[in-house]
C-alpha cells in the first residue's frame, strides 16, 4: 500500500504543477522557507493539497511544495520537512522525497541547520555533507521491503554522491563560499545533545550534529537517487562553548546566513537538474 500512496502523491504533483516531469528536488531547512516563493515561474502546491503528504509542525517549516523552471527543465522545492521527533513514522519523514523521485527527480539536494562539532567550523559555515553516522538505531527501511521502490539491502557507501560533490565544489568557490566537507551525525531530538554526546561524536569522526537529513538520504540511496546535502552551521554544539543552546539561536543564525545560502542555491540549481554524468 505504501507504493500506491507514493504514486498518488507523484501523480498529484504533476497535476497540481501542470508539469509532467521534474529533474531534481531541493529540501529546504530552517531559515530557507521563503526562498522558493521568490523564484520566477514558481507554482505553489501546499502539502495539504497533495494526497498522503505529511505537514510540518515546527516553526520555520512552512509546508509548501514549489515547482520551478531551471533553464528548460523543472525542479521541486520543498519549503519545510517533517521530523521524526514530531511523532511521525519514518515512512512519513521520507515520503516527500520518495514522491519526488517517482515524479522523475534523479537528484535530490538536502539542506539543514546543524550544530558544529569540529574545531575548524564556525557559525555561518556552509558544509557539504560527505557521509553520516546514524546514532538513533532507526532506519526508514525497517519492515517489509517493496522491490518496486528499491532492493532489500541497498548500499549507502556513496549515499552523498562524491561525483555531485565534485560538481558542487567549484560552484561554492564561484559564489565566494569556502568549500568544506563534513560528516553529519543524526540524533532524533528534539532535545539538544549533551556535552558528553558531543565528545562521543568528535571521537568517532563526526563534524556536525542534527535532527534530520539521514533518513531522507537512506531512502534516496534505496531508490538509486543521486543525493547532495549542505549543512548550515547555526550554533556550536554543546560543550564546545559555554553558551546555552536554544532554537531561537538556530533560527537567528539561519536567517543571517540566508542570503548567502540562497545565492549558492541559485547557482547550484542548473547543476542539480543536469543529467548525472
Amino acid at each position: 500500500m505504501g507504493y500506491e500512496k507514493l504514486e498518488q502523491a507523484a501523480a498529484a504533483i504533476r497535476d497540481l504543477t501542470g508539469r509532467s516531469e521534474h529533474s531534481a528536488a531541493v529540501v529546504l531547512g530552517s531559515g530557507l522557507g521563503d526562498y522558493a516563493a521568490s523564484l520566477p515561474h514558481a507554482i505553489a502546491a501546499p502539502y495539504a493539497s497533495i494526497p498522503n503528504f505529511p505537514a510540518p509542525r515546527v516553526e520555520g517549516h512552512s509546508g509548501t511544495l514549489y515547482s520551478i523552471q531551471v533553464a528548460n527543465r523543472h525542479a521541486l522545492i520543498f519549503a519545510g520537512r517533517v521530523h521524526f521527533y514530531e511523532g511521525w513514522e519514518l515512512f512519513d519523514v521520507v515520503f516527500g522525497v520518495r514522491a519526488a523521485a517517482l515524479a522523475g527527480c534523479h537528484t535530490v539536494l538536502l539542506t539543514n541547520a546543524s550544530g558544529g562539532v569540529s574545531r575548524g567550523l564556525s557559525v555561518g559555515d556552509l558544509v557539504a555533507i560527505s557521509d553520516h553516522v546514524n546514532l538513533t538505531g532507526r532506519n526508514p527501511l525497517h519492515g517489509a521491503n517493496d522491490d518496486r521502490i528499491g532492493p532489500r539491502f541497498p548500499g549507502v557507501s556513496d549515499a552523498y554522491s562524491s561525483a555531485l560533490r565534485r560538481e558542487m565544489k567549484p560552484v561554492f568557490e564561484q559564489c565566494g563560499v569556502p568549500y568544506k566537507e563534513g560528516v553529519y551525525t543524526w540524533f532524533t531530538g528534539p532535545s539538544y545533545e549533551t556535552p558528553a554526546e558531543i565528545e562521543l561524536v568528535r571521537r568517532i569522526g563526526g563534524d556536525l550534529v542534527g535532527m534530520s537529513t539521514v533518513p531522507e538520504a537512506i531512502a534516496m540511496a534505496h531508490m538509486g537517487i543521486r543525493v547532495g546535502a549542505i549543512s548550515l552551521v547555526t550554533n556550536m554544539a554543546a560543550g564546545t562553548t559555554e553558551e546555552p543552546l536554544s532554537h531561537g539561536e538556530v533560527q537567528e543564525a539561519a536567517e543571517q546566513a540566508g542570503a548567502k545560502f540562497e545565492a549558492l542555491l541559485d547557482s547550484l540549481l542548473p547543476v542539480l537538474v543536469a543529467d548525472p554524468r
